[in-house]
């Protein structure tokens, strides 16, 4: 199985789920992707005074992942997606992708409460443009 490619300190402190051997593709085809996050989870502190405050937007921990990957080229991207029958061409808007870079989309998720449908790496990958996705969530999100 890829996750074998996690580096032991890294898989240590994390609990992995994959799909189609990810991790070793992510490691082969997407190096410099895959450094920068395990790069990111090496480096991410789970500190007791970001859980518990209050609500009301994004929280310190999505924002501190987010930000160590926007200084190593990661962005925000939204995908213009359409269907085109005959001559009509219909808009799909999609769900924005917190992080991309170089066909990698890493999605971060915490605490979420809403009841929108989370997005998952699977369906992450189902963008043409993406190869590879990766669902970074809190213990208790449901896969």
């Amino acid at each position: 199985m890829g996750k074998s490619t996690v580096p032991e300190d890294v898989s240590a402190r994390y609990r992995f789920k994959e799909w189609s051997h990810a991790t070793a593709i992510l490691a082969n085809d997407f190096s410099e992707q895959w450094e920068d996050l395990i790069g990111c989870l090496r480096s991410f502190k789970l500190k007791k005074s970001e859980i518990v405050i209050g609500g009301g937007g994004r929280s310190q921990i999505p924002i501190a992942i987010d930000g160590y990957l926007n200084a190593r080229g990661w962005t925000e991207k939204q995908f213009d997606i359409g269907i085109r029958v005959d001559a009509d061409e219909i808009d799909i808007p999609t769900h924005r992708i917190d992080n991309f870079k170089g066909g990698v989309g890493i999605e971060v998720e915490w605490n979420n409460k809403t009841e929108f449908l989370r997005p998952r790496p699977k369906q992450l990958s189902a963008f043409a443009s993406i190869a590879r996705g990766v669902y970074w969530c809190d213990y208790y999100a449901n896969f």
